[in-house]
């Protein structure tokens, strides 16, 4: 594959399937945003960037290949996204799961769980994830971040509850009917906002999270 496939571009940039060294890549072009978006995609760009490098080696993972303030380039990581592919084997939310727990280890929470593109099924069926932009990188594991990982595994529950429900058990239905504070906060106050802005500034919605080609 030599000619570039794009995946996304919006007002935060271009997102492509792209070839270096007859290897495909993901490349994140920060220098495509809107002027008035730059500086927040450059942010969220060097974030991802954080969470991609302490979470080096971890299958399910895209390796963090470059970045230069402008571009970023992560491992590319063959599959299809959650809502195309639509899981139903128990052993993919085991997997899933242990991979959320290897990241909480790794004091990262990805923080965008419920957005379905961001879990993909590979071509074996394990899962993987992308899309670290928001990802919580400061290493710290106090009540905020427990707090912030319990949300990461609850999103997680909320598609295995989509597309494999009888796997749930108990506990996680449990889980599943007592979001944290901040999250039904969210839900009363600020998200009508957000997916307001999301559609008309950026295209998507909340739970799609595929933006759209920009004119």
């Amino acid at each position: 594959m030599s000619e570039t496939i794009l995946l996304k571009a919006d007002e935060l940039g271009r997102i492509e399937i792209a070839e270096r060294g007859g290897v495909r890549v993901i490349r994140r072009d920060v220098a495509a945003a809107r002027w008035w978006a730059r500086g927040f995609a450059r942010r969220a760009a060097a974030r991802e960037a954080r969470a991609l490098r302490k979470l080096a080696g971890i299958d399910g993972v895209p390796a963090l290949l470059g970045w230069d303030g402008q571009e970023l380039l992560r491992g590319y990581i063959g599959g299809k996204p959650m809502q195309q592919a639509q899981p139903r084997d128990r052993d993919y939310y085991r997997r899933a799961l242990r991979l959320l727990a290897v990241l909480h280890r790794r004091g990262i929470v990805h923080n965008d769980l419920a957005k379905e593109p961001n879990w993909l099924v590979r071509e074996d069926g394990r899962p993987a994830l992308v899309d670290f932009q928001i990802a919580w990188t400061r290493g710290k594991r106090g009540a905020l971040f427990r707090l912030l990982a319990r949300e990461d595994l609850r999103h997680l529950l909320k598609h295995k509850r989509t597309y494999c429900p009888e796997a749930l058990t108990a506990r996680q239905w449990a889980m599943l009917k007592t979001p944290a504070p901040h999250s039904r906060l969210w839900r009363a106050t600020g998200k009508r906002l957000y997916k307001l802005i999301a559609r008309k500034v950026f295209g998507y919605w909340d739970n799609e999270g595929k933006g759209r080609v920009r004119d």
